[in-house]
């Protein structure tokens, strides 16, 4: 017989979920078998896989060493497989997750608790992984929890920590994560539900010189990774997805203007697209940017990247496991080309 104790990062979901990440190589239909049977058990009792797990439950499975061992995805030579060779895949995920923490530089922790940690990300570095070879903060987060003994390699078989909200690879700024599952699921609710305010600082091009809500219809085309914006209530919005952008400006120079601007809808590349369908595109942006005017900033400032950071969350009032963070704004730091342009005239 195996026995686990279920802890902060298991309790709260179904139990037949649980099972599916805990015995990773067993189909669902065997699960249930195996629940029908008595040969899996919570609590001492037989359970029919809907139970809601809760801290402190008990997991009782029982089978041979060898079958545990194959279907929690460790099989032995009896099965015909390579244990060394899963071994080693696991291990190789553990080296990704520690050299994602090496490697990726200048990522400024702005908070973190037991279910929630908020980074600030330079532009550059993925939030997530695009390509199997690439490394993102999402491994940082996991090197970085390794390293300080947060998380255990055996936790990560059933629960991983996560991003919760994504920025461009060239958008910097802050970045909310949930380190608990109770974490990432609260954010992402939060999230989702428009409860948390996220504000961007910005340099556009030309004067603007009041502030605006402004709504669109966002149009993506997914094979060139590309969104056009056209007006509301003009557009269609079955044809696309209402989008909604506030901004105001913090200083006006001759040829730009810094705004700051809350996201009200969080769709791809929204402000990026939208300022630059109201004429005042995101200064540096190669994709919906003014090229000339591009090439004068990087050539005279040396500005290689769009020039949009996610500067500052606010949280509503929040009752349980995150009432941490209830009321609560959080700041990140801008890089000091924001502070150079603020001080510089322009033309």
């Amino acid at each position: 017989m195996q026995s686990f104790q279920i802890g902060p990062n298991e309790a709260g979901q179904r139990f037949d979920k649980f099972l599916r990440k805990f015995l990773p190589a067993a189909s669902g239909g065997f699960l249930y078998k195996m629940l029908r049977k008595k040969n899996i058990i919570l609590n001492g009792k037989k359970a029919e896989g809907g139970e809601l797990l809760q801290i402190g439950d008990q997991v009782s499975v029982f089978f041979s060493d060898e079958t545990f061992l194959k279907f929690r995805g460790n099989p032995s030579p009896a099965d015909g497989a390579d244990p060394e060779n899963r071994g080693e895949k696991k291990q190789e995920q553990i080296r990704e997750y520690e050299r994602a923490f090496r490697q990726l530089k200048g990522i400024e922790i702005l908070y973190e608790d037991d279910n929630v940690i908020f980074l600030n990300k330079p532009a550059g570095i993925l939030s997530q992984k695009a390509g199997a070879e690439d490394l993102s903060l999402n491994e940082w987060l996991i090197g970085y929890l390794l390293k300080e003994g947060r998380l255990t390699e055996q936790a990560l078989q059933t629960f991983k920590p996560s991003v919760c909200n994504r920025l461009d690879r060239n958008t910097g700024g802050i970045v909310l994560c949930g380190k608990s599952l109770t974490g990432s699921r609260e954010l992402n609710r939060l999230i989702r539900e428009r409860c948390v305010k996220k504000f961007y600082r910005t340099f556009v091009k030309g004067e603007i010189r009041e502030g605006a809500h402004v709504r669109g219809i966002l149009h993506k085309d997914e094979l060139t990774n590309r969104v056009t914006v056209s007006e509301f209530p003009d557009g269609k919005a079955e044809n696309g997805a209402v989008i909604e952008t506030v901004y105001e400006p913090v200083r006006v120079f001759s040829d730009r203007t810094c705004l700051d601007v809350e996201l009200i809808t969080g769709k791809s590349h929204q402000i990026r697209a939208h300022l630059a369908a109201i004429g005042h595109p995101v200064l540096g942006d190669p994709k919906y940017g003014d090229e000339a005017w591009n090439e004068l900033y990087r050539s005279r400032y040396g500005v290689h990247w769009q020039l949009l950071y996610a500067s500052r969350i606010t949280f509503p009032f929040v009752t349980g496991p995150l009432e941490n963070l209830s009321g609560r704004s959080f700041t990140a730091a801008l890089p000091e080309i924001y502070s150079r342009l603020m001080r510089e005239s322009g033309k």
